[in-house]
């Protein structure tokens, strides 16, 4: 009998009990925006910059909108300006080749490499372009952290991380967001916390952080941050600093505090589903998995594979029997992007230039959620149905 699965690929697990009843508590008394407080009250959005950058072991963090709205905010705190050039990964999601845009810089694309990473080769060649690189650790893939810094401290090259799909990981025992100047989060619903969409942004740098504190919309409110540098940080960059609102509101902190306290948990039930699916599809003819390195503490919440050198007939033969069965599978290669799978050649306002070994990884990268609302035995038959039609179409075409 042919297995189909019944799962959602966009259900998330409900938000914790201790959340709804934080929230809630927020609802009631209507205190909502982050500097409404009564009397001594500590905002919640002040209480999560104070837990994440203890969790993080950063001196520093703020709370805002979103994962995008950070970026921007550290680009801007760390002084690129229209008409820069900023370093950046070929393969990434919009929001952040969006956020270079967003304060008027170019991006320069730096090559991928078959494990999903920024080519260093490529960056070294590449490192006299910027003098920035905003670092997307695309779909939780962290290259090799050690030597990317050194190089860019080599050439003074400032690193920003875009940390949206690797909060809670580490590359050699360093958490992500902590090797640059700047670590940044997004908290929207389908990343490893969940408050719709938000994010965070930590730092050690009192400068920069100061300047990001501005630009979120403090006002002359610096003061109720409880994870903000020291008042003589904001002595000149407070009439300096436009006000770019992105504040996070109370009701969203409410929300994520708790999740927060427990992500080590989920990072675990992740990676044993993961692994599930990785033990599934191991040994596939046609199909390429991605190693992790030894260095690399991963949070597993997405799983991809390589269809490498697969025609696209081929590679669109798979995504439909697969999605047949229930299985719900994106392909980064298509020439038209269809929802979050566009790539560097579709931001068009970026005016990118070809890179034939990015476009022949992207062509067969597939990528997969990975909710925790599957359990092992989900995993164990979403594995099955995609080793099966891998293989039935590998074998059409040897044929």
């Amino acid at each position: 009998m042919t297995e189909i699965f019944t799962g959602s690929f966009t259900q998330q697990e409900p938000i914790p009990a201790e959340g709804i009843e934080a929230a809630m508590a927020v609802l009631h008394h209507g205190r909502l925006h982050r500097y409404n407080t009564d009397g001594n009250e500590v905002a919640e959005a002040a209480l999560l910059e104070e837990e994440f950058a203890a969790q993080m072991g950063a001196k520093y963090c703020l709370a805002c909108a979103s994962g995008g709205y950070a970026m921007a905010t550290a680009l801007r705190a760390c002084g690129v300006k229209p008409g820069d050039r900023v370093l950046s990964n070929a393969f990434t999601l919009a929001p952040v080749p969006g956020a270079i845009a967003s304060v008027g810089a170019t991006p320069v694309f730096v090559e991928v490499t078959a494990d999903l990473t920024l080519d260093l080769d490529d960056l070294a060649d590449k490192l006299d372009q910027a003098r920035v690189l905003l670092l997307s650790h695309m779909r939780g893939h962290i290259c090799d952290m050690d030597r990317l810094m050194a190089m860019c401290n080599a050439a003074g090259v400032t690193v920003i991380e875009d940390c949206a799909h690797t909060m809670g990981a580490k590359w050699n025992g360093t958490w992500s967001g902590r090797h640059g100047a700047m670590g940044c989060y997004s908290t929207q619903t389908y990343k490893h916390v969940n408050s719709g969409e938000g994010g965070l942004l930590v730092s050690d740098d009192p400068d920069l952080m100061a300047r990001a504190v501005m630009l979120s919309g403090s006002y002359m409110l610096y003061g109720r941050h409880r994870a903000a540098p020291p008042p003589e940080a904001f002595a000149d960059v407070r009439l300096e600093t436009p006000n770019i609102s992105g504040r996070m509101d109370n009701l969203r902190a409410a929300i994520l505090r708790p999740q927060l306290h427990n992500l080590d948990a989920q990072a675990r039930r992740w990676n044993d589903r993961y692994k599930v699916l990785e033990d599934g599809l191991a040994d596939t003819a046609g199909l390429t998995l991605i190693p992790r390195p030894d260095h690399e503490s991963y949070v597993a919440s997405s799983f991809q594979f390589l269809l490498l050198d697969w025609s696209d007939a081929a590679i669109t033969d798979v995504l439909s029997r697969c999605a047949a069965r229930g299985v719900e599978l994106k392909w980064f290669g298509a020439d038209d992007p269809q929802a979050f799978t566009s790539k560097y050649d579709s931001w068009r306002y970026a005016n990118p230039q070809p890179m034939p070994r990015t476009d022949r990884i992207l062509k067969g990268v597939i990528d997969m959620r990975l909710p925790l609302t599957f359990n092992l035995e989900d995993c164990a038959m979403i594995a099955r149905i995609i080793r099966a039609e891998v293989a039935a179409v590998w074998q059409a075409q040897a044929a």
